[in-house]
């Protein structure tokens, strides 16, 4: 095993979890990252991602990114920038591999909606609905809710964007079973999670964009960094047809971006002094993140791709379909809580109807929720592919 740097995540000082395990148990040679990681791949919510909206609501074509494939991406980014930092890689894969998992159908469309359908309720967040699949809602073992990750876990995927100030209800209530230090920056794995999601959907959008016809390289090329990066690449294959070119361009943007952000947390460790994790919560500013320069050309890359891809007319109209069908579903569910399975709406006698059935809504893939819709409610319009 590599040595870890003195202000990584140790999981031989792991503050623990909420629940003691049971004596007798099998688990194998893992410490207690480890058992993170492999508690999350195997969980049904991580299933699920596969058949859940990264932007396209579910894509006809095999080749788009849904959520599940995007999470795996950030994982292979996050390993890598903690591995050249000697952080703990394990924690770092495992808070990658779930930061969607509280993700509704029908990506941030889904997520409006919930939004509005439970206003009276405290309304959705989807960090914070991770935290409470992870931890309530997600029953695979005999003694206790939840999957029981360790306390840096819950840590890192409560601060994902970093310090919580206004934690909405389900938040307060995963931190008052479980006191998470929201006020205080996460883990140095944490904040490497957070900046890998980044350069994945950044990067990886941009071959979905064009595979997709939502923009062309031309229009890409507007934007500097990219128009940079294909600079160097056209001039290493000046023999290669185009088409062949935009996988390498992605790739060097990845490069591009993972070597900065080791470059830049470096200079920063360098310069905060810090000398372990403790030090690294309460350094008051993110230790991993983007130089100045590059965090300047990766805001104008994500205005470029929030114009001419998320609030394309073609993924607009389609989303606002998908906003329907998850409205009218709340609806038909809070109208006849018959229509819930039966243990659902035994969950709705403690937690609420509205908060279950926003629960239970949350938890359904794009295809699940259009079923339940047709069944419940009538005929969708929802184009089922891109």
């Amino acid at each position: 095993m590599r040595p870890l740097a003195p202000y990584a995540s140790d999981p031989a000082r792991s503050r623990g979890r909420l629940h003691r395990s049971s004596s007798g148990e099998t688990r194998g040679p893992r410490d207690a990252f480890q058992r993170d990681r492999d508690r999350i791949i195997h969980s049904i919510p991580f299933r699920r991602l596969r058949h859940k909206t990264q932007v396209f609501v579910a894509p006809d074509g095999d080749h788009f990114r849904v959520r599940l494939t995007h999470s795996l991406e950030v994982a292979q980014i996050g390993r890598t920038i903690a591995r050249a930092l000697a952080l703990n890689e394990d924690l770092t894969e495992a808070l990658c591999l779930a930061h969607d998992i509280g993700h509704p159908p029908f990506g941030h469309s889904g997520e409006e909606a919930l939004t509005a359908a439970m206003a009276d309720a405290g309304g959705f967040d989807h960090n914070a609905h991770t935290l409470r699949l992870l931890t309530r809602l997600e029953r695979p073992y005999p003694r206790h809710a939840g999957l029981n990750l360790s306390w840096e876990a819950l840590e890192g995927l409560a601060k994902h964007n970093g310090p919580v100030a206004d934690p909405n209800w389900a938040l307060r209530e995963a931190d008052a079973e479980f006191p998470l230090e929201l006020a205080s920056w996460p883990s140095l794995e944490a904040q490497v999670a957070a900046i890998a999601d980044d350069i994945a959907y950044d990067n990886h959008d941009i071959d979905d964009g064009l595979r997709a016809g939502l923009f062309t390289l031309s229009d890409l090329l507007t934007v500097p960094l990219v128009a940079r990066q294909w600079g160097e690449v056209k001039a290493r294959f000046a023999d290669v047809d185009e088409a062949r070119l935009v996988p390498e361009l992605v790739r060097e943007q990845i490069g591009l971006m993972v070597n900065d952000v080791i470059d830049e947390t470096r200079r920063r460790l360098a310069a905060s002094g810090v000398a372990d994790a403790a030090d690294v919560r309460a350094a008051g500013g993110a230790l991993a993140g983007f130089s100045a320069a590059l965090a300047q050309e990766e805001r104008a890359l994500r205005r470029f791709l929030f114009e001419h891809m998320y609030r394309s007319p073609p993924v607009r109209a389609v989303a606002e379909e998908a906003q329907k069908v998850l409205a009218g579903l709340f609806d038909a569910y809070r109208a006849n809580p018959a229509l819930l399975p039966r243990e659902w709406q035994d969950a709705a006698a403690t937690a609420g109807l509205v908060r279950t059935i926003g629960d239970f809504v949350a938890g359904m893939t794009d295809r699940y929720a259009i079923t339940q819709y047709r069944q419940h409610v009538g005929p969708v319009r929802l184009p089922e592919g891109f």
